[in-house]
């Protein structure tokens, strides 16, 4: 058995602990445990909190964009709104957050923190001196959100999303504009749990 669901949210604040209490509601009939839903329903947060604040367009979400109805393939999200998707199985959680604001920048070389660190000891000039409407570089294997300075007050959503989940995926939905960020985690069962792999 399986559960697969997805919610077509505003990006409006209250949607985030919304989604949140979502998944953690579906983890917690399947009998996941509950560590592994902690770690997912926050990276799940984050995600959200990204698309609320990031994935618009440029202009106002009620500036006569295109409506996003139930119907419709969710490839139409109107400026207003984003997509969340979960699957569970027996092996693993996958989570994709899709808005439809302006995205990654353009693709430029990912550092570690360690690499970061090392830049800033040299005086390096940083990559990331222009705004950038995520704190995230497009994705190139290894992948790293590029880390804020330790000073930063916020910032820190993407890196802690990497933390949480076995693997991610930032990247741009094709054609459509819009951040994709996508993670999953290997799951772990309490006894008797509805969904536990075979």
């Amino acid at each position: 058995m399986s559960i697969w669901w997805s919610l077509h949210l505003r990006r409006e604040a209250a949607s985030v602990p919304l989604a949140r209490r979502f998944l953690l509601g579906t983890m917690e009939s399947a009998g996941v445990d509950p560590d592994i839903s902690f770690d997912l329903s926050l990276a799940l947060s984050e995600a959200c909190a990204n698309a609320v604040e990031h994935g618009g367009t440029h202009g106002d979400p009620g500036d006569g964009a295109e409506t996003w109805e139930a119907w419709e393939e969710p490839s139409g999200t109107a400026s207003g709104q984003y997509r969340v998707t979960a699957y569970l199985d027996g092996e693993k959680c996958r989570i994709e957050v899709a808005d439809s604001g302006p995205g990654f920048p353009a693709r430029r070389a990912l550092r570690t923190a360690a690499q970061q660190h090392e830049a800033e000891q040299h005086h390096e000039p940083e990559l990331h001196d222009a705004p950038q409407p995520y704190t995230a570089k497009q994705q190139y294997p290894p992948q790293y959100a590029e880390h804020p300075p330790l000073t930063a007050e916020d910032g820190r959503g993407l890196c802690l999303i990497e933390q949480l989940a076995d693997h991610v995926h930032f990247g741009n939905r094709p054609g459509h504009g819009g951040a994709v960020v996508s993670f999953d985690k290997v799951l772990k069962w309490r006894e008797g749990a509805l969904l536990m792999a075979s």
